[in-house]
């Protein structure tokens, strides 16, 4: 496991899109924000219900602010709010009321591209002592449409079917915004809006519960992130706005970290390597991390978060879209794509080479 000063740069060989900046994977005191920065805030009713002119309008936005910094947050997205404060609970309830041994019964391990099931604090990967809890469900974990080897059988990846049942009604929420949100990132770009529709229909996604317990003094003194700066490797990621602050974001083009605001009930978007791939560098994959709260609140108070990241199965290809340039990137299957790069976190051996 590397130390707390370690830097990306120390990992780059895992990398399958170009990231050329350098940063520390924890937090330091010699890090700069910026805090006059504001990440864009955008309706997305009119692209949900407008007209072809409310369209364009809002993709041009989308798209514009996606290219500065790979982040948006997005209100008017249709979803209750009441589902974030149920998801809120449940994410508490998992982590707190299970026992260790418990949770250890449903350790993580690979299943297709994604890593699946519980994460200790401070084993969230392999090289960092992340000061988070983790549980990672792709589709095959819930009872819903997919391509499947076999029935589904909720024993295999939850505690307890309520958790399973409470869970789909986030995925299910999520999953209809799916296709909406890349038809307007592709639009933006002036690309066909509904060239991922295939791609996306009963799609693979890991939906990851993160729970942050308060920092002892020595938790804090000790250099250690939340969770480490990273890139998200896939498509986009949907994460519903946390009620404490912590979320970072790398600005490229200052080199300060960004603390994101965003409202109760909106969703955070950003792009990810799979996205950058297919965009050919167009749409970063930005990095982002969870620091410590601007108010010191996480000595007291456990943080929680709920991200949906949106993957392609694992035997689709990613290659660069048709009409932006000369393509930087060969083609290549997702599993051989996504196992590489995450393998900087779970080791040499978890990538999968496909001819």
């Amino acid at each position: 496991m590397a130390d707390v000063d370690s830097v990306n740069r120390d990992f780059i060989k895992y990398d399958q899109v170009t990231k050329a900046h350098t940063y520390r994977l924890a937090e330091s005191e010699a890090d700069e924000f910026d805090d006059e920065y504001d990440i864009a805030t955008l309706d997305f009713g009119p692209f949900l219900r407008g007209d072809a002119n409310d369209r364009s309008r809002f993709a041009e936005a989308f798209a514009g602010a996606l290219e500065e910094i790979g982040f948006a947050v997005l209100v008017g997205h249709g979803v209750d709010s009441a589902l974030y404060d149920d998801m809120e609970e449940l994410t508490r309830e998992l982590f707190t009321s299970l026992s260790i041994q418990d949770k250890m019964c449903f350790r993580a391990a690979r299943h297709g591209s994604v890593n699946q099931g519980y994460f200790p604090i401070e084993e969230t990967s392999d090289i960092h002592p992340d000061l988070v809890e983790g549980w990672v469900w792709c589709r095959r974990a819930f009872g819903i449409p997919q391509r499947r080897d076999g029935p589904f059988r909720w024993g295999d990846f939850w505690p307890n079917p309520g958790f399973e049942h409470r869970a789909r009604r986030l995925v299910l929420a999520h999953e209809q915004l799916f296709k909406p949100i890349a038809q307007a990132m592709l639009h933006g770009l002036g690309r066909d809006p509904h060239a991922l529709d295939r791609q996306l229909t009963e799609t693979n996604f890991g939906l990851r519960l993160n729970y942050y317990p308060s920092m002892s003094a020595e938790q804090d003194a000790s250099g250690a992130a939340r969770l480490l700066g990273h890139e998200d490797v896939d498509l986009f990621t949907i994460l519903p706005a946390s009620r404490m602050e912590g979320l970072q974001v790398w600005n490229h083009r200052t080199g300060k970290w960004v603390r994101m605001k965003a409202p109760r009930g909106s969703i955070i978007i950003n792009t990810g390597d799979y996205m950058q791939r297919i965009t050919n560098d167009r749409l970063p994959s930005t990095t982002h991390r969870v620091g410590k709260p601007s108010d010191r609140s996480h000595t007291s108070l456990a943080r929680v978060s709920f991200p949906v990241a949106v993957y392609v199965w694992e035997d689709e290809m990613l290659e660069v879209l048709p009409g932006l340039g000369a393509p930087k990137y060969e083609p290549i299957k997702a599993i051989t794509f996504h196992t590489r790069s995450t393998s900087k976190f779970y080791g040499d051996d978890y990538a999968v080479e496909t001819a």
